[in-house]
């Protein structure tokens, strides 16, 4: 049977691309950020940290995940639950656009309930399915 001739890896060559391996990991990471102001929730600034999770097509149910509205044309979406609510599912969430149908209110919509009151008046058209199933922390 042949044998496979093993060779060491000279220990200078070794520490190197340790070195490395451990310098680039914080780089990979840096996209996601240190938490950042996030989202409204019920008129206050949560932050959250980006995550690259995907739960869509998991079959789980929409009972199982909160709503994040991404309102066209601002920065922060607004979330309908936070830390605390009895019904809030932990930072899993289902993504709804909202577009303006008139001219964007001064003011950012700043909780579910404006949200919901724009679209009750017409101002605003909330997407009948979410673009996006995801988990990401909610931080006061």
């Amino acid at each position: 049977m042949p044998r496979l001739r093993m060779s060491r890896v000279p220990e200078g060559i070794a520490a190197g691309t340790l070195l490395v391996a451990i310098a680039a990991a914080p780089v990979a990471a840096a996209g996601l950020g240190p938490p950042h102001d996030g989202f409204y929730v019920d008129g206050a600034v949560y932050r959250t940290i980006g995550t690259p999770t995907d739960i869509s097509g998991t079959g789980a149910p929409a009972s199982s995940f909160d709503i994040l509205y991404a309102v066209e044309g601002q920065t922060l979406a607004v979330a309908a639950a936070k830390p605390g609510d009895p019904d809030y599912n932990g930072g899993r969430w289902m993504r709804f656009q909202v577009t303006w149908n008139t001219t964007p209110y001064p003011d950012p919509l700043t909780s579910e309930e404006a949200v919901l009151a724009a679209a009750a008046a017409g101002d605003v058209t909330i997407s009948s399915t979410p673009d996006a199933q995801f988990v990401c922390p909610v931080i006061r």
